[in-house]
């Protein structure tokens, strides 16, 4: 039933590992779209699951549905859970991205683990899942599909770029939502400041002693992702046979490795702003405080970071937001941002 007011729970786990993001979300439409966030909080991910999605990519497609299986039941329990310790009663769908563990659109590929009919059936909740299959299939990237939210959502910022696994971008042009991945960020730097035994950089405090490797700077900005135009998305793969082969070849520190990985992400995100415009930044990476000290200084824009709760949710937000646009059967991705043959409301339902 079309209605103007929906209370949801958002839920995404994305590429860098940090955890599985919950949002209970009120959404309201008088003409325009408004939310309001009222719980939301971030589930880390144990040893053995971290060990197990970080290693996707080299599944076979066997195994990958076995642990599709294991990790909707998985996250089945995680919903309940938060479900039941936040006392959340009348929600009108759980609005889940689930975790990617193929992402090969060029080969009209692309496979979110958890969004199986098991996660309602377990929940027994409506389930509104698995966004990204049937934008490949009309020959989509699959990605980015949160630019349909900073449209209704945020539209008074003429850019938002999250910083997360992936660096992207939304922006209006010409009448047109366009949007794209820009670089990797924090699935390069994660990776290196692992081998330092700790998850992340905190604010950049490591990056920040080391040296910039001019000839590995130079070797990044050239690869060939950077020179072809939009729409156009990144995944892991493209990391693991692009990226950290590249890196590893020079033998660096950890700490020189992070200081040119992130003066890379810097000039890459610099390259793509229009100046004097206004940007909203969102996403881990805004906690990287020498990382946006870096991106500041090379972009001569008003850039706005805005509550913490929208730092770190805003995806859980926007994947509520599809859910509630499929629910009413309005489009939730656009053709000019992904490339598939026409707008489109994506998504399957697993009604309740």
């Amino acid at each position: 039933m079309i209605k103007n007011n929906y209370r949801v729970i958002g839920v995404m786990s994305g590429t860098s590992l940090d955890g599985i993001d919950l949002a209970l979300i009120n959404f309201n439409f008088n003409k325009d779209w408004s939310f309001n966030i009222l719980k939301a909080e971030t589930i880390n991910y144990t040893q053995e699951w971290y060990k197990k999605l970080k290693l996707l990519v080299n599944f076979s497609k066997e195994d990958l549905m076995d642990v599709d299986n294991e990790y909707s039941i998985y996250l089945a329990k995680v919903i309940q859970n938060f479900i039941l310790d936040n006392n959340i009663e009348n929600i009108d769908a759980i609005c889940s991205h689930g975790h990617t563990a193929l992402h090969k659109p060029e080969e009209g590929v692309t496979y979110q683990i958890g969004n199986l009919p098991i996660l309602e059936k377990k929940i027994n909740k409506t389930v509104v899942c698995n966004f990204r299959v049937q934008d490949v299939a009309l020959g989509g990237q699959g990605a980015p599909l949160v630019p349909i939210g900073d449209q209704l959502l945020f539209s008074k910022y003429e850019y938002c770029v999250n910083l997360g696994g992936f660096a992207n971008l939304s922006s209006e042009i010409d009448g047109k939502r366009i949007a794209f991945d820009i670089c990797p960020v924090n699935i390069v730097l994660n990776k290196y400041v692992s081998k330092l035994g700790l998850a992340y950089d905190d604010k950049g405090n490591i990056s920040k002693k080391g040296i910039i490797n001019h000839d590995l700077l130079n070797k990044l900005n050239n690869l060939q992702f950077y020179k072809d135009d939009y729409p156009k998305s990144l995944g892991l793969e493209w990391v693991n046979s692009n990226v950290f082969p590249l890196i590893d070849a020079y033998n660096l520190s950890i700490e020189d490795v992070l200081r040119t990985f992130v003066e890379h992400i810097a000039i890459q995100i610099s390259k793509v702003l229009v100046k004097n415009k206004s940007v909203l930044v969102t996403g881990g990476g805004v906690f990287n405080s020498f990382l946006m000290s870096r991106i500041e200084s090379l972009c001569n824009n008003s850039i706005q970071i805005p509550e913490k709760q929208i730092v770190e949710y805003k995806e859980a937000l926007i994947f509520g937001f599809l859910g509630v646009l499929k629910l009413r059967n309005e489009n939730n991705c656009l053709a000019s941002v992904t490339g598939a043959k026409v707008n489109h409301s994506s998504g399957v339902i697993f009604q309740s």
